[in-house]
């Protein structure tokens, strides 16, 4: 018998300025010509997850380049111990790829990335550059238990997605500058 420790996520809500700042926070490095990536926080319950926290990763624990992107694992300590001190769960990432190239997953992504049930990893196109961009202009990827990392289609993205008015997330930054 599988034991599942998560349940099925059904609805991702954030406010509207989580994305516009997890937006913001890559386009700096996009301008450099680099990836960037932003760490979402926040609490599952009864099928929804709730971002209610943005954490930015600098300094050496992270490499960017043009097309790659790696956290190391002291970075990602610190990470989960301001989870456990804020009482929040990593809920998901956006990262950014580069001009040209494609908001699906690259194998890179899919062999190294996190892989939790219901993991939320979102890919924001052209280094996060691009004025207006939303979550629907976004390859939105959901890790699956039995499957893996499965995209969503832009209708299924317009039905799980809550983007509401509200608060400013908090934004923190780890490592060192």
């Amino acid at each position: 018998m599988t034991r599942m420790y998560f349940q099925p996520i059904k609805t991702w809500a954030m406010s509207e300025f989580a994305l516009a700042y997890s937006l913001r926070e890559m386009a700096s490095d996009g301008a450099r010509g680099v990836e960037g990536i932003v760490l979402w926080l926040g609490r599952r319950a009864d099928g929804r997850a709730d971002v209610v926290q943005l954490v930015a990763l600098r300094g050496s624990g992270v490499i960017k380049q043009p097309d790659f992107l790696r956290v190391e694992p002291w970075l990602l300590n610190e990470v989960a111990d301001l989870s456990l001190h804020l009482g929040l769960i990593l809920i998901g990432q956006i990262h950014t790829h580069g001009m040209g190239y494609s908001t699906d997953l690259s194998t890179v992504d899919r062999v190294g990335g996190i892989g939790v049930p219901y993991y939320l990893s979102v890919v924001a196109p052209d280094y996060a550059l691009r004025k207006g961009t939303g979550i629907i202009d976004c390859g939105v990827h959901v890790f699956e238990p039995e499957t893996g990392f499965r995209r969503l289609d832009s209708q299924e993205v317009q039905q799980r997605f809550e983007i509401r008015p509200g608060t400013r997330p908090p934004l923190v930054v780890l490592g060192e500058e």
